[in-house]
């Protein structure tokens, strides 16, 4: 692995760490702490495999490692971002904004569905990265796109619990 293989990455490392947090800062950190994993263990990869998919596995392990230490000190109930999203609703003419309606996803169907849609991998490519079967890959991409949409119709999110959606960390 060369230094010019990974920089080639980095766009798409920073929109999915982007589209996964929500915040520039934070985004920006965790590609930084991907890069720096991938250098510290650029043993790891096997030459000749999908350079691409590694960075994101590892991206996608440092960032679920992250939720596990930060979920004790903070967490979002429902309730609370259904009072936000009603606020906004109030105003007609402003819709919710599709970054926001991601943020609402589970962290499980987020990803899949950033992989799949943003950074077109296949779902066996995102099977991997995420270490989940093919069809686990396919029953969250349809279950994200649902919430999604639904969300994005304006449906609260307390609508959509009912279908399922956890309390948010």
């Amino acid at each position: 692995m060369d230094a010019r293989s990974l920089v080639d990455h980095i766009p798409s490392l920073r929109r999915y760490a982007r589209a996964l947090t929500g915040d520039a800062w934070t985004a920006d950190d965790l590609v930084q702490d991907t890069l720096e994993r991938a250098c510290s263990k650029w043993r790891l990869w096997i030459v000749g495999t999908d350079l691409r998919a590694w960075l994101f596995t590892l991206m996608h392990n440092l960032f679920a490692s992250q939720l596990r230490r930060a979920r004790p000190r903070s967490t979002v109930d429902v309730d609370e971002v259904a009072h936000e999203l009603r606020s906004v609703e109030g105003h007609h003419d402003q819709a919710i904004d599709l970054q926001r309606c991601l943020l609402l996803l589970p962290e499980d169907q987020r990803a899949v569905l950033l992989l799949v849609a943003l950074e077109d991998l296949s779902y066996a490519q995102v099977a991997k990265v995420l270490a989940i079967p093919v069809g686990t890959v396919m029953s969250r991409l349809s279950r994200a796109r649902v919430r999604l949409q639904d969300l994005m119709e304006g449906a609260p999110p307390s609508m959509a619990s009912k279908s399922g959606l956890r309390r948010l960390k």
